[in-house]
């Protein structure tokens, strides 16, 4: 599932996201969102949210349940 609608993005939600300085390359950075920091309900390029680790950037794939993003560590 893609990261362009809003209401498809929750708190807890693991994703993909791509970071700023990260966008020529398309990097895909994994973890869980945190806080949801787009206030539209839908962008173009992916809605932008906040990590627990702090990395902030667009989502650009929603991880379903039971999947390990990438770059997230055994366990």
């Amino acid at each position: 599932m893609n990261g362009k609608n809003r209401k498809d993005i929750k708190p807890g939600l693991r994703v993909h996201i791509t970071q700023k300085h990260d966008q020529r390359t398309g990097k895909h950075t994994g973890g869980i969102v945190q806080d949801i920091l787009t206030t539209s309900a839908f962008h173009s390029r992916g809605i932008k949210v906040r990590l627990t680790t702090g990395e902030v950037g667009r989502v650009q794939e929603i991880v379903e349940a039971g999947h390990r993003a990438a770059g997230e560590g055994p366990g």
